[in-house]
């Protein structure tokens, strides 16, 4: 069977009309079954298929209807794929026996293994403007221009066609109500966004175990800093403290969100692909996991605060607990959308990263704790006019000293009796000859906080709001096209080849390359000390548990392998080679190895991985790999 990565991208083929696809990384049996996927749902649904193919088998090939063949970027055939082994046949090349057509037709584009008939060795093409001149000068050519041709004449591509017109028709026909007629998508944008927030819940799900290490992360922040500030008291002395209890609240609950920024890293090929498929609206994604993400944060920030709030003692009536709690929610999707938005105008997770790092220590900074109003330079203070945080901060600062009359805890100066206005609270914001300290005119001293912003503030948190996630949308959207780059062949300066160097032959003067003659130079080779050491394995076991239950995926395997020798590890996908090459390296982090592997007779040591060189199965060499 296909994997799930394999199952997921063949549902994703077998939607389209059209696809163009590649049995890259695939073993031959699974991309036999890939192909015949992609045959069935071709006669099934009509829809047209180009794959581009490895090491084809001839049970392979004869799924195919039509052949390419190209050599050095020359078209040298082109036609019904049952004809095309006769085609290189007239042209004069062998077809060994038990050789499959496939392996013939690439072969015959390698100088190295093409084999002429006896007596067509002068006669047949050598290079890729010789075939591709003779195939333009073969009756397959023409018979393929004359199919061309009618085809065009039945099915014309004009803007007034039968063609034109059915396929209108039948896409219409096909598209969801309240859907453009020109539009390329075949279900609305409410759909898109429902069906979407459907995916992003069946992600949650299947992910669980990251919502309730969230979820127990901020259980046990809310405990630290609520055990930090416990009791604190009500009066003049615990302000420092309710400051640095909010001042926590708000940040924490606003820094949550910047976790988002690599899970939409992960996610975006994935988002880009189907928006290359016409499958949805970018933007209906980004919307999707904000819908998602409501629940989710709810929970987090209500085990998050309840904890906090009651545990440090704070304010304890039910208005300034709920604005309490209105406040902090609000600023977890304030900052999600700002991360969100970094997220989605950057092009790497690195720079989104780096923006990030500025950004919040512009919050700590600037936000009122850290550096009060009164105590900031007038060069920057303008930054906590664009700082959210700010203005969260202040809100629930005012929440929380609102109304409020604190009993002084320490006098200037220490004598008593306390007679008249000769003494005063140490407290900022106190007044002569007054046992209390205002709650109003302490913020307003200390901080130049005023509870009539309150309101004003939260307005100001609704417009961020929307703002960055209308950004966020548009940047989504607009960020989210996916672009191919060609893979090119770097040769290290000073080794180009050099029939790489000259430039293109002239027609009917080409020459085909002999790769032994390329350089006159005679072949340098590296001394490297002759290699002895053999390397052996026996009654190798390893196992595993897989929710709870155990199992074998090796069972006594056993080898050897010697200098001077190729060996060649077979089988099916999922028969455990790679997992064999994992337990040899000694790269496995889970489970358990048991048997016998012995160097020269003698167990391992502590070099043998520094001794061997390992490539992973990617397929996909790092760029300081490449010389």
């Amino acid at each position: 069977m296909l994997g799930i990565t394999g199952k997921a991208s063949l549902s994703l083929l077998l939607d389209s009309q059209t696809d163009i696809c590649s049995t890259r990384g695939l073993d031959s049996a699974t991309a036999l079954k890939f192909v015949q996927s992609l045959r069935q749902g071709a006669d099934i649904t009509g829809s047209t298929h180009a794959v581009a193919v490895y090491q084809a088998s001839q049970a392979m090939y004869d799924l195919f209807d039509k052949a390419v063949v190209l050599y050095e970027g020359r078209q040298i055939y082109f036609g019904p794929a049952n004809c095309a082994k006769a085609f290189f046949e007239k042209q004069g090349w062998i077809c060994p026996q038990r050789q499959t057509v496939g392996d013939f037709l690439t072969s015959v584009t390698n100088p190295l293994e093409r084999t002429a008939r006896k007596g067509m060795e002068d006669r047949v093409p050598r290079t890729p403007e010789d075939f591709e001149r003779y195939w333009r000068q073969s009756s397959e050519y023409e018979a393929l221009h004359h199919e061309v041709e009618a085809h065009s004449q039945k099915y014309p591509v004009t803007q007034e066609g039968e063609a034109i017109i059915r396929l209108r028709e039948e896409k219409h026909h096909s598209q969801a109500k309240n859907v453009r007629q020109r539009s390329p998508y075949t279900i609305s944008v409410a759909m898109q966004v429902r069906l979407n927030t459907k995916r992003a819940y069946q992600r949650i799900m299947g992910d669980m175990s990251a919502t309730v290490i969230q979820i127990g992360t901020n259980v046990v922040l809310a405990l630290i800093i609520g055990s930090v500030y416990f009791g604190t008291p009500a009066a003049t002395a615990g302000f420092s403290s309710r400051g640095a209890t909010l001042f926590m609240a708000v940040l924490l609950n606003a820094l949550t969100a910047i976790s988002e920024i690599s899970s939409l890293y992960s996610q975006r090929p994935i988002v880009q692909k189907h928006a290359s498929y016409a499958f949805y609206h970018p933007a209906t994604e980004a919307a999707a996991g904000v819908v998602s993400d409501i629940p989710i944060k709810f929970i987090i920030v209500v085990v998050f605060n309840i904890i906090l709030y009651f545990l440090s003692g704070l304010r304890r009536d039910p208005g300034p607990f709920f604005l309490y709690f209105l406040i902090t929610f609000m600023m977890t999707f304030v900052m999600s959308a700002i991360f969100r938005t970094m997220a989605a105008v950057t092009k790497t997770v690195s720079q989104a990263m780096s923006l990030a790092g500025v950004l919040v220590l512009a919050i700590v900074i600037y936000t009122g704790f850290v550096i009060a109003i009164p105590q900031r330079h007038p060069w920057f203070s303008w930054i906590r006019w664009i700082n959210p945080v700010f203005y969260a901060f202040e809100i629930l600062i005012a929440n929380e000293f609102h109304g409020r009359e604190f009993t002084c805890s320490s006098i200037i100066p220490s004598y008593s009796p306390l007679q008249g206005d000769s003494w005063i609270c140490s407290a900022v914001g106190a007044v002569a000859g007054r046992a209390t300290v205002n709650g109003d005119e302490y913020i307003a001293s200390q901080y130049h906080y005023y509870y009539s912003h309150v309101w004003r503030n939260f307005g100001i948190l609704v417009a961020f709001l929307v703002v960055f996630m209308l950004v966020y949308f548009v940047a989504t959207e607009l960020n989210s096209v996916s672009s191919s780059t060609a893979e090119v062949l770097v040769f290290r300066r000073g080794h180009v080849p050099a029939y790489l160097q000259n430039k293109a032959p002239e027609k009917g003067n080409a020459v085909a390359p002999n790769p032994r003659e390329i350089s006159d130079e005679p072949e340098v080779k590296p001394a490297l000390e002759p290699q002895t050491d053999i390397f052996t394995w026996k009654d190798v076991c390893y196992d595993i548990e897989i929710k709870g239950e155990p199992r074998r995926l090796l069972d006594n395997v056993a080898g050897w392998v010697k200098p001077g020798t190729l060996t060649a590890l077979m089988g099916v996908s999922g028969a455990g080679k790679t997992t064999l090459l994992d337990v040899l390296a000694h790269r496995t982090t889970m489970g358990v190895i048991t048997g016998d592997m012995l160097v020269n007779g003698t167990p391992l040591d502590a070099s043998f991985q520094r001794k061997t060189g390992y490539v992973q199965q990617q397929g996909k060499p790092q760029t300081y790999h490449s010389g």
